[in-house]
């Protein structure tokens, strides 16, 4: 069983009363004189334009209804759509934050990485000229001892990224030369430092 709700039921009411005095109006008039008669449709006349009237009222009460909800539906539309709208706009600035910050933190890292390698890089290479000059020294001692001429004379060797030093005493300037020629002789030695002195009124073994 349809139950009609109570404000829906009583323009359905009032319809009903008006049709029913209408009808008692009508009743009453076909039993009256003429006279009664014209004044009862009169009466009639004037009930009618009373209903025809509460009829366009209401017609124009339920349309301001149905515009306003009409209205109000739309608004509610709307205001979904903008908070959608709105949705949308911050999740995608908290993507593209998201993503600038991983750009940064890779190019952090391989900024990282790439001090590691310089670093790596430059202990290999300072190691290499380590080692490198270590063996150079080695060598050219090695050279020194074995010449006839130079073997007995105190000379010291230090060696630095293949530019040789040499320091001590030799017996003349022939010696001198001969020493800074040896040294040169040797692979990868760069330049030669000379810092040898000369004994006083020694005389030449060569």
């Amino acid at each position: 069983m349809k139950i009609i709700p109570p404000n829906s039921r009583r323009p359905f009411i009032n319809n009903q009363l008006v049709i029913s005095g209408l009808s008692a109006i009508l009743v009453l008039a076909a039993c009256q004189p003429d006279s009664q008669t014209e004044k009862t449709s009169q009466k009639l006349d004037k009930a009618i334009e009373k209903v025809e009237q509460k009829l366009e009222q209401t017609s124009d009460s339920t349309e301001q209804h149905m515009q306003a909800a009409k209205k109000s539906v739309e608004q509610q539309a709307e205001n979904a759509s903008d908070s959608l709208n709105a949705t949308a706009e911050a999740s995608e600035r908290e993507l593209e934050k998201a993503g600038k910050q991983f750009d940064q933190a890779i190019n952090h890292t391989e900024q990282h990485i790439e001090n590691v390698k310089d670093a790596v890089t430059d202990s290999s290479s300072t190691a290499g000229e380590y080692i490198d000059d270590s063996v150079l020294t080695t060598k050219i001692k090695a050279a020194l001892l074995n010449d006839d001429f130079l073997k007995m004379s105190p000379i010291e060797v230090t060696t630095v990224k293949g530019e040789v030093k040499l320091t001590g005493t030799v017996d003349s300037e022939q010696l001198v030369a001969r020493a800074i020629g040896l040294v040169n002789s040797q692979p990868h030695v760069k330049s030669v430092n000379n810092e040898l002195m000369i004994k006083a009124n020694v005389p030449s073994k060569q």
